[in-house]
């Protein structure tokens, strides 16, 4: 069967039976669709009927739609997680039920929520359905009036395929446990809804909790919708907040997701420096959406608002979802932080272009990270796995012995005196940080004589390795991206700590006060700007085995890589 980047997924099964259905639909649809999956509700469309062609309705916001979402979110996350699924809510509206009819499942109102076609951020190229065939020799009829039916509400790639995945669900449905059955409580009362309603988060790496969450806000709210999304301050105290998207990034795939699901509301987003932001100032907020863990940030918002004279907002709290593939170190629930720990030592970053000039054997990694940070002990387990480890540090003590250029130069900028030369000859260097430290001038002079110098012995170490037939080079470098040795390595891994930590290691490390601590890691780039340059990022804040865990993952992944450059490089025969 075809694959398909974007597809859109009509289901058509009553509201009470969806639930049992969600999960085979899912895997059915991801053997055709590879990228991005769009739900389209219609419980009771009839896409067999002979008296026309069906039309798109409203339907009512009910429990039980409260409840399939949040489900659908969940068997996403378990059967398909490479999809990026988003519901879409275009025909949800709260309206008298006035005008219900079977085609709607007894939820709908007879009214066209389609104007003209919905444009979506990824134009659909194919459309599936779980609606049953009555007849298997309806399957062309049934296809053509499907394609027609997403046309009217969706624009739609010209050529727009269609599957109906009825044949593949009747075999996965087998599958379903009979006890499944009982764990759906079918509640179609009316949902209650709201002129205005607001929601805050972290948004990273947008998942399936955050689309549940957005979802259920959009079902909830009629006219405007405000999100606060946290920055600055609120991100310091995040795990691995050196891989959280930036702020920009992240409204920006909110604003697309929001505009896709329900583009008849009025959407805000703004970024939040405190736990608050407007939610305890804006008067004209009635709904604020939480979860069971924060709940008592909704309570607390009521009584900012109690103090500041306005009304509480109503609580409507949702649900965690729970992640089926969380190992021992990350949470039971769907996470951001669970999400950024699974990218240490992937490739998050391609190789940049530019270093055809560098041999592919050996190919070398740039391995650095601030004081404190684990990148020694890291670059020590990929010597044992292979790898010739390259210690730059070491290297910049032999630029300091005499007759080397850098000896002679450091001497003539900096002077010859007793208090910078051994009884050996060689440079005290402990005395020669304390005549740059805190000075950028004196630091930068000493800088551009030594860092050229040990750049020129890695080098030489390089090939020596590559003369021995070596596979693969570690630079272990303190000081790889200040010093601009980037084009010497194929890629750059980084080894971060939260500055919390590296102070405390530091300080027992080299028995120096916090104050000596924290001052030499303000010398050091931060986290931040270092990862901004990394190619795979990697952490030492856990027990030892799972860095090793980590450090595995990261070489296993590099052998692939190195592979399929290698064979990319082969001339064609």
């Amino acid at each position: 069967m075809s694959m398909f980047s974007t597809g859109i997924l009509v289901l058509t099964s009553p509201l009470h039976t969806l639930p049992l259905r969600i999960a085979p639909v899912l895997s059915s649809a991801a053997q055709v669709v590879e990228r991005t999956l769009y739900v389209h509700l219609h419980p009771g469309l009839n896409l067999g009927a002979g008296g026309g062609q069906p039309r798109p309705v409203f339907i009512q916001p009910v429990v039980d739609l409260s409840s399939l979402i949040t489900g659908l979110y969940s068997n996403a996350a378990n059967v398909c997680g490479h999809l990026d699924v988003r519901v879409l809510l275009t025909n949800v509206r709260a309206q008298p039920n006035n005008a219900s009819s079977p085609e709607t499942g007894g939820t709908g109102v007879a009214c066209n929520p389609f104007p003209s076609p919905q444009p979506l951020s990824h134009s659909p190229e194919v459309v599936l359905t779980d609606y049953a065939l009555q007849d298997p020799g309806q399957s062309p009829l049934v296809a053509q009036c499907l394609q027609r039916y997403t046309g009217h509400c969706y624009v739609c790639t010209p050529g727009l395929a269609s599957v109906l995945l009825h044949p593949q669900l009747q075999k996965l449905e087998e599958e379903v446990e009979e006890g499944q059955k009982d764990d759906w409580d079918s509640r179609s009362e009316r949902m209650e809804t709201y002129s205005e309603v607001v929601v805050g988060g972290t948004f990273d790496r947008l998942h399936g909790a955050h689309k549940t969450l957005l979802n259920i806000s959009c079902l909830l709210a009629n006219k405007r919708f405000l999100i606060g999304v946290c920055d600055q301050e609120l991100l310091k105290k995040k795990v691995l907040k050196e891989l959280i998207e930036p702020y920009a990034l992240r409204v920006q795939r909110l604003q697309e997701f929001l505009q896709d699901v329900k583009p008849s509301l009025q959407y805000e987003i703004v970024p939040l420096s405190d736990p608050f932001g407007p939610s305890v100032i804006d008067a004209q907020l009635q709904c604020i959406v939480v979860s069971e863990e924060t709940r008592r940030g909704g309570e607390a918002v009521n009584k900012k608002r109690l103090e500041n004279g306005l009304p509480g907002l109503v609580l409507h709290e949702i649900q965690l979802l729970k992640d089926a593939h969380h190992t021992e170190m990350e949470e039971e629930k769907i996470s951001s932080s669970s999400l950024r720990s699974r990218l240490l030592g992937t490739l998050l970053t391609d190789p940049k272009q530019n270093k055809s000039h560098l041999p592919l054997v050996p190919y070398v990694i740039g391995l650095t990270g601030g004081s404190g940070s684990g990148k020694s002990s890291i670059a020590q387990q990929l010597e044992a796995l292979g790898a010739v480890r390259i210690d730059s540090d070491q290297l910049g003590h032999e630029t300091y012995r005499p007759g080397e250029v850098a000896y002679n130069r450091v001497l003539e900028e900096f002077g010859s005196g007793a208090d910078l030369i051994n009884e050996d000859k060689t440079i005290n260097r402990r005395a020669l940080g304390r005549k740059v430290f805190g000075n950028k001038e004196r630091l930068k002079a000493l800088t551009d004589i030594v860092w050229p110098e040990i750049a020129l012995l890695v080098k030489g170490r390089i090939q020596r390795a590559r003369e021995e037939g070596k596979q693969v080079c570690v630079v272990d470098a303190a000081v790889l991206l200040e010093a601009g040795w980037t084009d010497i390595v194929h890629e750059v891994w980084v080894a971060v700590i939260p500055e919390e930590e590296a102070v405390s290691r530091i300080m027992v490390r080299d028995g120096v006060s916090q104050e000596d601590a924290v001052r030499r890691l303000q010398s050091q780039w931060p986290n931040t700007q270092q990862v901004e340059q990394a190619n795979v990022v990697l952490c030492t804040l856990w027990e030892p085995e799972i860095t090793q865990k980590q450090v595995r993952k990261a070489w296993d992944l590099l052998q692939k890589r190195i592979q399929q450059s290698r064979e990319g490089a082969k001339p064609l025969s």
